[in-house]
């Protein structure tokens, strides 16, 4: 397999370092996988992950965040498997582990376990400081009077 080289996006990026890695372990990732899953965007700013777990209770998953990558993973143990005499298996139910890289601001509100699907919902919620705001441009000479009229304020 080549690698691509993404370092001419990066020509005008700045502070987009974790996106260069982010780019290439997607790139070198596998296509599908085990379990299936779908990510949908309900809202701007809500996600829901929808993963394929049949055969798996709530026990036999976690979900973890750390560093901006939820990683969710299913085991079972070897003794319920050993326990268990099947004449044909077509029911997958094997361990397994995913990591999804988050964005920043973008964090896990709910996860739930229904009918066999694992429903992980995500929103992304940016601080009021991180939003755009306008900036007011002052003519010539304006600049100083709201200087002053700041210092004013100051002293009072």
């Amino acid at each position: 397999m080549t690698s691509i080289d993404f370092s001419p996006l990066f020509r005008s990026m700045i502070g987009f370092d974790r996106m260069t890695s982010a780019l290439e372990s997607a790139y070198r990732s596998e296509p599908g996988g085990y379990p299936p899953y779908n990510i949908e965007a309900s809202g701007e700013n809500d996600y829901r992950i929808t993963m394929a777990v049949a055969g798996f209770a709530e026990k036999d998953l976690s979900l973890e965040v750390k560093e901006n990558i939820l990683t969710v993973s299913g085991g079972r143990s070897e003794d319920e498997e050993q326990s268990r005499k099947f004449l044909y298996r077509g029911i997958a139910n094997r361990n397994f582990e995913r990591k999804f890289q988050l964005a920043d601001y973008v964090r896990v509100i709910d996860a739930r376990l229904e009918n066999g699907l694992l429903h992980v919902d995500l929103r992304r919620e940016i601080p009021e400081t991180m939003k755009p705001r306008k900036i007011e441009i002052r003519a010539e000479g304006k600049a100083d009077r709201a200087i002053d009229t700041e210092s004013r304020e100051a002293a009072a």
